[in-house]
């Protein structure tokens, strides 16, 4: 009796056994976001986490380019003009972004159906992508082949391009690229030649997948019908007119400001320049110099009437004769010298 009072009190007083653990637990999505550092609100540059970090790492931060941009404005009035003429209807051409990414980036999100024109900057001896858009494809067909205003183009979905739609296209890219030319001219003299037309990406490979590429995606208005032209170059491409790219600009001078010049020109012309008039020149040794006393005579090496030259600093500028006018020494310019003279 008393071993089993003792057993039962023993059984009271001893802690109780853990439970066993399962052995998998699921986790919820904020244990998740939690683990991966993509945690509730924004958290600052110094507080991100690793996989944070190379997430980001694939995005592009690229210097702006400010005469590109104004490039592109320029493109876009000329291309309103242009395809007015080329549709016969009311266009109005507009800039939806112009933004920098990574060439592969862009290829995985061209919306398809499309056409993908590939073309060469010859000067340049590299490769662009212009991309047109469904809609716009199937307003333009519509457009040139007399559709009547007022009815948005009919869009046939799962099946290719005929070859009266790709030969339209075709003519629209090519005024289209020669705006292009245009819009460079002021900056430089530029072609840009197509060269073929795609239909999948991944045939319209020009750059490698992680280079760098500006796109600037342009809306093309016609009235109720329209779409999106895509314009891709490769920072490859315009690397030989970076410097120009870089260049600041004041409205469409493209770098330079001609009031500017013809005040600074104006300015130059009122500026007080001193003439030296040289009579003689000549190379002595130190010592003599520093032996030079008061009364010492320089003995000068020209004759009497051999003409004197005129200089602004070290730069020789005419040659003249001295003579005298009212009691003062004065020169006739006889004639101008070259810089190389001096």
């Amino acid at each position: 009796m008393a071993e089993a009072w003792a057993e039962a009190l023993g059984a009271e007083t001893a802690p109780a056994a853990p439970p066993q653990p399962d052995s998998t637990r699921v986790l919820n999505q904020a244990e998740i976001d939690s683990l991966l550092g993509f945690g509730g609100g924004e958290a600052a540059p110094e507080e991100q986490s690793g996989i944070q970090r190379i997430v980001s790492a694939g995005l592009v931060a690229y210097e702006r380019l400010p005469m590109l941009e104004i490039v592109f404005d320029r493109l876009v009035r000329i291309m309103s003009t242009t395809l007015r003429n080329f549709t016969s209807d009311n266009v109005e051409v507009s800039i939806d972004s112009i933004l920098s990414l990574r060439f592969g980036d862009y290829l995985n999100s061209v919306p398809l159906p499309a056409m993908l024109a590939v073309f060469k900057v010859q000067e340049w001896d590299n490769y662009g992508l212009l991309v047109v858009d469904s809609p716009l494809i199937y307003s333009v067909v519509d457009v040139l082949l007399g559709g009547r205003r007022g009815t948005a183009a009919m869009r046939i979905e799962g099946r290719p391009y005929t070859t009266i739609e790709r030969t339209l296209v075709e003519r629209l890219i090519a005024v289209v690229l020669n705006d292009m030319s245009e819009a460079f001219e002021p900056l430089c003299d530029v072609h840009f030649r197509f060269e073929r037309l795609e239909v999948n990406p991944r045939f319209a490979a020009i750059s490698r997948l992680s280079n760098a590429c500006v796109l600037v995606r342009l809306r093309v208005d016609m009235e109720d019908r329209g779409g999106k032209v895509e314009l891709l170059l490769p920072y490859a491409t315009l690397e030989p007119v970076r410097e120009l790219l870089l260049q600041q600009f004041m409205g469409e001078r493209f770098g330079r400001d001609s009031i500017w010049e013809t005040h600074l020109a104006e300015q130059l012309r009122h500026t007080e320049l001193s003439l030296d008039v040289v009579l003689d020149e000549q190379t002595m040794p130190l010592s003599s110099v520093l032996s030079l006393r008061r009364g010492d005579r320089i003995t000068l090496g020209v004759a009497p009437g051999a003409p004197v030259r005129l200089r602004c600093g070290d730069v020789p500028l005419f040659e003249a004769e001295l003579g005298q006018k009212e009691n003062r020494l004065a020169v006739r310019i006889v004639r101008e010298l070259r810089v190389q003279e001096g």
